[in-house]
């Protein structure tokens, strides 16, 4: 089971250590503008990792050195994700962030749809959200991400969950041995 607010958590804790960490001393703004540079980047990374928009190659995704293309996309999705946790922290909008299980379910029910048509719709959204300051765009554009992870990529609520902890131990660690 997909728990938001534990993997909410935890982002938020890692962001902490590594602020007070690295003695970053961010201007509001300048917080959230390198967040939302870091979630467009995340995203696009997921994109091109998946490789479904390039239409002209026959075998269609990249794996990491040691692991599956699958385990490498999942890798991505969850980098993407601890950006979206960390624009709604910074943005205080971190009661966007959980949703019901039955919420859930009927995303993973959700037809699979243009990820062409996704992608964009969420890098629009999350414009909106941060030049409008429109919370229900960031809600939208989050909603829009889950049912990628969990209907374009079939990923399982359970391996998003272990991904992003795993993740998530990894940049603790990062940090512990000076990145």
């Amino acid at each position: 089971m997909l728990d938001l607010t534990t993997l909410l958590q935890q982002s938020i804790r890692l962001d902490r250590d590594i602020t007070m960490r690295q003695k970053i001393h961010w201007k509001p703004a300048d917080r959230l503008q390198n967040a939302m540079v870091s979630l467009d980047v995340e995203l696009a990374e997921m994109a091109n990792t998946s490789e479904w928009f390039k239409v002209w190659k026959i075998h269609k995704g990249k794996a990491d050195e040691g692991k599956t293309e699958r385990e490498t996309l999942l890798n991505e999705y969850v980098d993407a994700m601890d950006f979206f946790f960390l624009v709604a922290a910074i943005q205080q909008w971190t009661h966007l962030v959980p949703i019901t299980a039955d919420d859930l379910a009927k995303i993973s029910d959700k037809p699979v749809t243009d990820l062409n048509k996704q992608y964009l719709a969420i890098k629009h959204l999350l414009y909106d959200a941060y030049f409008n300051h429109r919370q229900v765009s960031y809600k939208h554009a989050w909603h829009v991400f889950l049912k990628i992870g969990l209907v374009e990529f079939g990923f399982s609520q359970d391996e998003i969950q272990a991904a992003f902890t795993a993740k998530n131990q990894v940049n603790e660690q990062r940090q512990a041995d000076h990145y």
